[in-house]
């Protein structure tokens, strides 16, 4: 059940947005929790890569002293991957092609992570 509201939570986020392409919950030790991902993409591996890089975040932000990580964006030449908090225990990954407007995802990602927060 909180995996099929997680799920909803995703669709929701990817409908905010053409420029969303997929969308996992993910726990911190990388298991895919729920996923919107298209045909193509390893769960696992997604799972995988996105708690290695936000817990490298985690750490970077700490030993640099920024302060307590918020998101990690990575851009590459075919669009974003965003990865943030979603509560202590979760990551919230989203994929976004090249011309996204940034600024809206950011604020709809917040959304949805808080949601997802409640739930995990």
């Amino acid at each position: 059940m909180r995996a099929d509201m997680l799920t909803s939570i995703l669709n929701e986020l990817n409908g905010t947005s053409a420029d969303i392409e997929a969308s996992g919950v993910i726990s911190t030790d990388g298991l895919m929790m729920a996923a919107v991902l298209p045909q193509g993409l390893d769960e696992d591996r997604v799972g995988a890569m996105s708690a290695a890089m936000l817990s490298l975040g985690d750490r970077t932000a700490q030993e640099l002293a920024r302060g307590e990580l918020e998101q990690v964006l990575i851009k590459g030449s075919r669009g974003y991957v965003l990865m943030t908090h979603a509560g202590r225990d979760a990551v919230l990954t989203v994929l976004a092609k090249p011309q996204a407007k940034l600024g809206l995802i950011f604020l709809d990602v917040k959304r949805a992570a808080e949601s997802i927060a409640e739930l995990v």
